[in-house]
């Protein structure tokens, strides 16, 4: 039975974020887990193009995990993909050669129904025009450092890196984004301090008031974890790929105007308002040029964020 709940976010991921025409066709890729969201997708999808297909497999044992076989080739040969997932396919081959064949991809991993309908209930012209009006305070600056009263004390050494805007507006041929969606990002080049997450970071969820996760980060690497259960998926994915796995794979700054608090769901509250995120492992999908089988974001609330030196006017959702 589908939940009726689910149409109203469903249709703006589709019609405003995704633009889908009449004339084009549509892949939705979902899993056993997050079935409900892809049958919404899928019944918008449908009502506007005939060419519309929903696919389903097994959820994965990690995000960056490759899709079977068949589910990437879907996604290449759509116009337009969805990709509801329990672990993301941002950061897979499957995504990458999705989008250097032409289609437009929205990313949803580890979406629950709560989050849909919270995430997707915003205005996303708003979104981009705040995204634009960041990128505009850091384009072209070649150092950002970010401090936090917690402790947080980094520098990022930019290089040839350019940021990159995640605003939920997939118009274009090529274009991805994650959906709830709301930030800018860069993968840096280089990368020296400390970095103290205190909002939300996999495996915890929302971390618990006064509960810190201490990154100690050396010429672009992650050298010292202070949680047992955030280093154990690190060694885990080191046995796969060795130093890669600790790679400061990403700075990111949320735009998303809507998301008042965070909820424990690092999809949704990378892109509150205000904050920053750093992450760990892989890049390659979004200008970087290391692959891994792991990508952990931790949030990082109260920031004050300087681009050559100049302190950048973060957004405000009050």
């Amino acid at each position: 039975m589908s939940d009726s709940s689910l149409r109203a976010p469903a249709e703006t991921a589709v019609k405003q974020c995704m633009d889908l025409g009449s004339d084009e066709s549509c892949t939705v890729v979902t899993d056993d887990e997050r079935r409900p969201i892809g049958e919404a997708l899928y019944g918008v999808a449908s009502g506007i193009t005939d060419d519309a297909a929903i696919v389903r497999y097994p959820p994965g044992d990690q995000h960056g995990e490759e899709p079977p076989e068949p589910v990437a080739a879907a996604m290449a040969g759509a116009d337009v993909v969805l990709a509801p997932t329990t672990k993301s396919l941002t950061h897979t081959e499957a995504r990458t050669d999705a989008t250097g064949a032409g289609a437009r991809v929205a990313t949803l991993p580890g979406i629950t129904e709560d989050v849909f309908r919270a995430g997707l209930d915003a205005d996303y012209d708003s979104i981009a025009a705040e995204s634009e009006r960041l990128l505009d305070q850091v384009a072209g600056c070649e150092q950002v450092r970010v401090t936090t009263e917690r402790g947080t004390d980094i520098a990022f050494d930019l290089g040839d890196r350019a940021w990159q805007l995640d605003t939920g507006i997939v118009h274009e041929p090529g274009e991805m984004s994650n959906l709830p969606a709301g930030e800018i990002f860069v993968s840096p080049e280089d990368a020296n301090g400390r970095f103290v997450v205190d909002g939300t970071m996999m495996p915890h969820g929302r971390l618990d008031e006064g509960q810190t996760l201490a990154f100690e980060v050396e010429d672009g690497y992650v050298t010292e974890v202070s949680d047992d259960a955030v280093r154990e998926e690190l060694e885990t994915a080191a046995d796969e790929v060795g130093r890669d796995a600790y790679n400061l794979a990403e700075l990111g700054i949320g735009s998303n105007l809507a998301v008042e608090e965070l909820v424990g769901s690092v999809l949704l509250d990378e892109k509150a308002a205000g904050t920053v995120h750093i992450a760990v492992g892989d890049d390659h999908g979004i200008g970087g040029d290391t692959t891994a089988p792991v990508h952990l974001d931790g949030i990082i609330t109260g920031p004050t964020v300087y681009a050559d030196g100049a302190e950048v006017e973060l957004p405000s959702a009050e």
